[in-house]
């Protein structure tokens, strides 16, 4: 079975499946496997350390692929100043024809992704941004629900509620991103109206993924009570894995611990140390609550080719065969 959506179309893909721009884990092999199995791949500018780098990055991934792929360009605070508009002007530079922004408002990158014919997807916490994306230009928005790993946004809003009400407020194509990992769940977000999914932890947890095989192995392990949110108290909620260090994070958090304290706990370079390294104890690093749903590591294209055939089954099965006969 093929599902073909908004979303398949827009983007010239084979499967309404987008992987998550995850930092520090969406690099060229895992970004080429993703995309080399029908569903869109996304590298992420900022895992690198400079916009030629980024370049460098870009050429790899088309070195392995063929296929669409994407360019993450995530805008948040951060302790040092990032060369945003170096880094968009390297993907468009590129070639990169589709792009997605997260975190802060991306209007001012708008214009220059628009002029070089590059689609944008944005990602959302609310349906209020969303509607706001839409009306920036985006092509597309990618909906985090509470379930999410990473910045699940401060309404705490779940997806079974996120995606119906934000599609009944937008025109454009929704994604449905935050607690994603297999048949079901695409078949849920199609029945909710959204186009397709998006899924990072699941595919953090495959063959291709760059991260040490701990990580993959303690996934596999967890269950979906194994996570939670640090920087709760600065307005900045995360969804991480519940680890030694994070439980110390909340416990300074409860205490008034400020962002000096607390940010060199929470610098990125622990999370790349933990992705590089294997220590799930001593490190932040963020994964959702799907991860309950996680039993194998299997290949990019194994995972794609099991979801879309379940998929099948369930739409051919157990729902068809829900409805009564005369």
């Amino acid at each position: 079975m093929t599902v073909q959506t908004a979303i398949t179309r827009l983007f010239g893909i084979e499967h309404p499946i987008v992987q998550g721009g995850m930092q520090w884990v969406a690099r060229a092999e895992l970004v080429a496997a993703v995309s080399n199995a029908g569903a869109l791949g996304v590298l992420t500018a900022l895992t690198q350390p400079s916009p030629q780098a980024l370049r460098e990055e870009i050429a790899r991934v088309r070195s392995l692929t063929d296929r669409p792929f994407a360019v993450n360009l995530t805008f948040l605070p951060t302790l040092k100043p990032v060369p945003y508009e170096a880094y968009r002007d390297a993907i468009i530079e590129s070639g990169v024809k589709i792009v997605e922004t997260a975190g802060n408002n991306p209007a001012a990158h708008m214009p220059a992704f628009k002029a070089a014919g590059v689609k944008v997807i944005h990602k959302c916490t609310t349906p209020r941004h969303a509607q706001k994306a839409e009306q920036i230009g985006v092509d597309a928005v990618s909906i985090d629900g509470f379930e999410c790993a990473g910045h699940v946004g401060e309404d705490d809003i779940p997806g079974l509620i996120l995606i119906p009400a934000t599609v009944a407020k937008v025109g454009i194509p929704v994604i449905a991103s935050g607690g994603f990992g297999d048949a079901r769940g695409l078949v849920a977000a199609l029945a909710l109206g959204a186009e397709g999914i998006n899924m990072g932890t699941r595919f953090m947890c495959t063959r291709e993924s760059p991260v040490h095989e701990n990580i993959k192995r303690t996934i596999v392990a967890n269950t979906e009570a194994d996570t939670c949110l640090i920087l709760r108290s600065l307005r900045n909620s995360s969804r991480v894995a519940r680890t030694a260090l994070a439980r110390s994070v909340i416990e300074m958090e409860k205490a008034g611990a400020g962002i000096e304290q607390i940010g060199p706990k929470v610098a990125g370079g622990k999370g790349r140390r933990v992705y590089e390294e294997g220590d799930v104890e001593e490190g932040i690093w963020t994964v959702g609550m799907v991860q309950g749903l996680i039993h194998d590591i299997p290949s990019c294209d194994e995972l794609v080719r099991r979801i879309v055939g379940e998929a099948e089954t369930l739409v051919r099965g157990r729902l068809e065969n829900l409805l009564a006969t005369a």
